[in-house]
C-alpha cells in the first residue's frame, strides 16, 4: 500500500471516529490496527459502521408510527419502489404442457405470461373430492445451491432423479410438499424461479446433458452444473441491475403474478391464500405476504435474520444478490416487515444448528416480529419457533406449519 492510499484510509479513519484528519499521524506498519477477524477483512469496519448507523427510517417500531394502516401503505409503496420492477401486467395466456390425473388429485402443468416479455412455468395440484372451491397455497422453491431443478423440489415427479431424491432427502424429509398440501385439501401452485428449472442458465456451447436434463443425467454432470451456475450468479445480478431492474424485483414480481394466477382460477377460493417455503423460498413466503395482503397465513422455513449481523461473517452463501433489495436496510429491517403482514398470520420457523445466520440475529429478529405484531394489536397472529435442525424443512416441522395455515387459511 503506498503513501496516498495509507493517507486516504487514515483520512476515512479519521471521519468515522469523528476526529479531524490533520490531527492523525500517518501509521507505520507496526502501529496499524489488527485487521478484524471477518470475511471482509479490513473493509469490515467502514461497512459494518454504515449499518450501524442506519436510521431504519420507516421501521414500524419507531415512536411516530401509530396507525399502522396509514403506515403499511407508505412502506409497501417504498419497498415496491426499492425492488426496480414494475413491468405491464398483461393477460395470462396460458399455455397448457401437460394434464394428468392422480389418485386424489389433478396436476397441471403449464406456463403462464408473467410480464410482456416472461413466461413462468407452473405446476397445479388441484384436488378431487370435497366441496369447492379449496383454499389455495403457493409453494415456493429454494435456492440450496441446486438450480438443475425448481418446482420438481416441491412435486412428486415420474422417474425421479436420484440426485433429487437426495436432495428432497436432505432439505424436506424426503417429502414432497406440495403434494402433501394437496392431500390436505389445498389447492397449490409451484413456480420455476428465475435461473431455475426451466429457467435455468444455459449457453449455447452447454452439453446436451444441461439442456435436456434427461434421466441419465450423471451426479457429476449435475454438481458441474450447479457450480457452474453458482458462479454466475454475479454475473446475472450484474446484468440485471445494468439493465434497470433488481433480481428480487424479477423474483417477487413473478410471485404476486403466480398469487394473480391462483386467485383467478375457479377451483380456487380468492379470500383463502397462503404460501409456503424454505430458505429462500422462506424469505419468498415472508416478503410476498408483506407485500399481497390477499396472502392470510405465510410460513417463513429457514430465512430470518437482522442484516446488520450478517455482515461481519455470514455475507457469504447467505447475502446473495438474487434476493438482497438495494438500499432496504436505509428504510427497515427484514424482521420489520412483520408489520406489513399484521394482523394477517406468520410462523417464522428457524434451525439452531442452521449456520447460514448467527444465533443472536435469529433470536433479535423474532423479538422484533413480536414487537411488531404486540404494536399492531394482534400478538396472537404471529409464532416464530426454534428448532434442533440445519437449513432444513423436516418432518417435525412440517406438521406444525400444516397446523398454522389450517388455522388461518
Amino acid at each position: 500500500m503506498n503513501r496516498d492510499q495509507l493517507s486516504r484510509r487514515s483520512i476515512l479513519a479519521s471521519v468515522l471516529a469523528g476526529v479531524p484528519a490533520c490531527s492523525q499521524a500517518l501509521p507505520d506498519t507496526a502501529q496499524r490496527m489488527a485487521i478484524p477477524e471477518s470475511q471482509l477483512g479490513t473493509e469490515y469496519t467502514v461497512i459494518q459502521s454504515i449499518a450501524d448507523n442506519s436510521p431504519l427510517e420507516l421501521s414500524f417500531l419507531q415512536d411516530r408510527f401509530t396507525h399502522l394502516e396509514s403506515w403499511q401503505k407508505t412502506t409497501r409503496a417504498k419497498l415496491f419502489d426499492l425492488l426496480h420492477y414494475n413491468p405491464a401486467k398483461v393477460d395470462f395466456a396460458v399455455q397448457p404442457i401437460l394434464r394428468k390425473e392422480h389418485d386424489g388429485y389433478t396436476e397441471e402443468q403449464f406456463t403462464f405470461q408473467s410480464t410482456p416479455h416472461t413466461r413462468v412455468p407452473a405446476t397445479l395440484l388441484i384436488p378431487k373430492g370435497g366441496k369447492g372451491p379449496y383454499p389455495g397455497i403457493v409453494a415456493l422453491h429454494d435456492h440450496g445451491g441446486f438450480y438443475l431443478w425448481g418446482r420438481e423440489k416441491l412435486n412428486a415427479t415420474d422417474n425421479e432423479h436420484p440426485v433429487l431424491t437426495k436432495f428432497k432427502a436432505d432439505a424436506y424429509g424426503g417429502l414432497s410438499i406440495a403434494n402433501e398440501l394437496v392431500k390436505q385439501g389445498y389447492a397449490v401452485i409451484t413456480i420455476d424461479l428465475f435461473y431455475w428449472g426451466d429457467r435455468r442458465y444455459l449457453i449455447a456451447e452447454d452439453p446436451d446433458s444441461w439442456k435436456k436434463r434427461s434421466s441419465e443425467i450423471t451426479d457429476t454432470e449435475i454438481q458441474s452444473f450447479n457450480r457452474r451456475s453458482s458462479q454466475n450468479e454475479q454475473l446475472m445480478a450484474r446484468a440485471i441491475l445494468t439493465s434497470g431492474a433488481t433480481w428480487p424485483g424479477i423474483m417477487l414480481w413473478d410471485d404476486l403474478r403466480t398469487v394473480d394466477y391462483l386467485a383467478s382460477r375457479p377451483e380456487v377460493d380468492p379470500k383463502r391464500l397462503g404460501c409456503v417455503g424454505l430458505s429462500v423460498g422462506g424469505y419468498r413466503s415472508f416478503v410476498l405476504a408483506a407485500l399481497d395482503s390477499r396472502i392470510k397465513a405465510a410460513v417463513d422455513v429457514g430465512w430470518m435474520t437482522t442484516y446488520a449481523a450478517q455482515i461481519e461473517k455470514h455475507i457469504v452463501n447467505t447475502m446473495g444478490q438474487t434476493f438482497t433489495i438495494p438500499g432496504m436496510y436505509r428504510y427497515f429491517d427484514l424482521p420489520d416487515l412483520a408489520a406489513l403482514i399484521a394482523p394477517r398470520a406468520v410462523m417464522v420457523q428457524m434451525g439452531s444448528q442452521d449456520r447460514l445466520f448467527p444465533q443472536s440475529a435469529i433470536q433479535a429478529a423474532f423479538g422484533k416480529i413480536g414487537k411488531c405484531y404486540r404494536k399492531a394489536g394482534s400478538p396472537d397472529h404471529q409464532k416464530c419457533l426454534l428448532y434442533n435442525a440445519p437449513h432444513q424443512f423436516n418432518r417435525e416441522m412440517q406438521p406444525v406449519a400444516w397446523e398454522w395455515l389450517r388455522r388461518w387459511v
